[in-house]
C-alpha cells in the first residue's frame, strides 16, 4: 500500500516553506529511501529550530542593548553609574537564567545594540543583497543618510548566529560591517573565519582601485567578481602557514607550506576557486616549463596561474609569468574557458617593474605583496596607499 500525496483540496494545510523543496512522497515497501527521508525531515527540523533559537537570541540581545542603553542615559555613560548598574543587572540575571549573562556580554549587548541602532529588530527570512557602505578607511558621512534608510528596512540574517553579530559590532565603520556581513552570510563563513577575514583587513584589501562609488558598491552588494581584477587583493595575507617572518625560505618551501594549508588559502584567493595542480608541467616541442600552483576560477571561467617569488618583483618574472600564460592558453585552456589570468606573489613589489612592465597594461597579468603575518592598520594604509598611488600615476591602466 503507497503514501499517496492527496491534492490539496480547500481544507487541506498547506506544507511549510522550509520542507518544500523535500522530494514526494515514496512507498512503504521502499524502506530505505523511506529512511532517509524521514531523516531528512527530522534533520531540516532540527535546523530550522536552532536558527529559530538563534534569531530569536539575536533579537532579544538587541532589545537588551538597547535597555542598557536607555538606562545609561542615551548612551552617556558615567564610568561609576554605568558599571555599578551593569554588575547588579549581571547579578540578578544571573541568579534568575544562569551562566550568560556576565557583565562582559552586558557590554556585547549594549554594544550589539549601538553598532545596529537604525536596524529594525526583525529576522528576515530571504537574503537581503541591498547594503550601501561609506568606507574607504575613513568614514564618507555624505553616504551616511542612504546606510541609515536601508538598515530601517533590514532586518537581521538567520543565517548568522549571536556570535556572528557580536563580532560584527566590533567593526567601526558601518560600510566595512555591512560588507562583513553580506559575505558572512553569502560565503556560509564561521564565526572563527568571520573574525579573520576582519582582522586580516579584507575590506581594505579589496579596495585598492576603489573610489568612492565602488566602495558604496562593495557595501552594498559584497564581493561581486565580474572581472580578474575584482578577485585580486593586495596584499595576500599567509599568516595562517605559521611561517616566522626571519626564516630563510626557498619558493619551494612556500609552495609546500601553501599546499599543506590549501583550505585557508583557497579561501585567502577568494570566491571561486579550485585547486588544479603543483608544479603543472606545460611543454612545447623543446622545453618543459613548470608553473607553480595552477587554480580554476568557476565564477570567472578561467585557470589562474600562480608563481611564487621569495624576492622583489623583477622584469624576468613578469615576462616569464607572460610567457606562461600564454602558453597555457595555447596548449591547456579548452573550450568555454575564458583566457586564463597570471598572479606573481612576490615579497616585495617594484613599482617601477609594476609600471613598466606588461602588468600595467594586462588585465590578465597581475602581481602582489604576500605578508606572512598580519599587518597593522597602518601598514595597511601604507601598503594600499602605494597601490593608489601607482593606480593614479597610470591613468592607462585597466580600470
Amino acid at each position: 500500500m503507497a503514501i499517496r500525496n492527496n491534492k490539496p483540496g480547500k481544507h487541506s494545510a498547506s506544507v511549510p516553506k522550509a520542507f518544500d523543496t523535500l522530494p514526494s512522497p515514496i512507498a512503504v515497501n521502499d524502506g530505505g529511501d523511506l529512511m532517509t527521508r524521514v531523516v531528512a525531515i527530522l534533520d531540516q527540523a532540527r535546523a530550522n529550530v536552532v536558527r529559530a533559537v538563534n534569531s530569536n537570541m539575536v533579537i532579544a540581545y538587541w532589545l537588551i542593548g538597547r535597555e542598557i542603553v536607555q538606562a545609561l542615559q542615551g548612551g552617556e555613560e558615567r564610568a561609576d553609574y554605568g558599571s555599578k548598574l551593569l554588575a547588579e543587572l549581571s547579578s540578578s540575571l544571573k541568579q534568575r537564567y544562569g551562566r550568560g549573562f556576565s557583565t562582559t556580554n552586558l557590554k556585547y549587548f549594549r554594544l550589539f545594540y549601538q553598532a545596529y541602532a537604525k536596524r529594525m529588530p526583525e529576522i528576515r527570512h530571504k537574503a537581503c543583497d541591498e547594503l550601501p557602505g561609506q568606507d574607504n578607511l575613513r568614514i564618507l558621512e555624505d553616504m551616511a543618510v542612504a546606510l541609515e534608510a536601508v538598515e530601517r528596512v533590514k532586518g537581521f540574517s538567520p543565517n548568522l548566529s549571536w556570535s556572528h553579530y557580536r563580532t560584527l559590532s566590533t567593526v567601526d565603520h558601518r560600510a566595512e560591517r555591512l560588507f562583513y556581513e553580506i559575505e558572512a552570510e553569502r560565503c556560509n563563513w564561521s564565526q572563527p573565519v568571520l573574525e579573520r577575514q576582519i582582522h586580516s583587513h579584507l575590506f581594505a584589501r579589496l579596495l585598492k582601485s576603489k573610489d568612492k562609488a565602488g566602495v558604496l558598491q562593495l557595501a552594498m552588494e559584497g564581493q561581486v567578481v565580474e572581472r580578474p581584477m575584482d578577485v585580486m587583493k593586495s596584499p595576500y595575507v599567509l599568516d595562517f602557514l605559521d611561517i616566522p617572518e626571519s626564516t630563510r625560505l626557498h619558493e619551494s618551501d612556500l609552495e609546500t607550506a601553501i599546499i599543506g594549508k590549501l583550505q585557508p588559502f583557497l579561501l585567502e584567493l577568494g570566491k571561486g576557486f579550485a585547486f588544479v595542480a603543483r608544479q603543472h608541467r606545460v611543454s612545447t616541442e623543446s622545453q618543459h616549463f613548470y608553473v607553480d600552483l595552477v587554480f580554476y576560477n568557476y565564477l570567472l571561467k578561467c585557470f589562474v596561474l600562480i608563481d611564487l617569488k621569495m624576492g622583489k618583483l623583477t622584469h624576468q618574472d613578469v615576462g616569464q609569468m607572460d610567457m606562461y600564460v600564454r602558453m597555457f592558453d595555447d596548449l591547456r585552456r579548452g573550450e568555454g574557458d575564458n583566457p586564463s589570468v597570471g598572479l606573481i606573489l612576490c615579497a616585495e613589489r617594484d613599482e617601477v617593474v609594476a609600471r613598466y612592465s606588461v602588468l600595467n597594461e594586462s588585465q590578465q597579468l597581475f602581481a602582489s605583496k604576500y605578508m606572512l603575518y598580519l599587518p597593522s592598520e597602518e601598514e595597511l594604509r601604507a601598503e594600499i596607499a602605494r597601490e593608489q598611488q601607482q593606480i593614479l600615476s597610470n591613468p592607462t591602466s585597466p580600470p
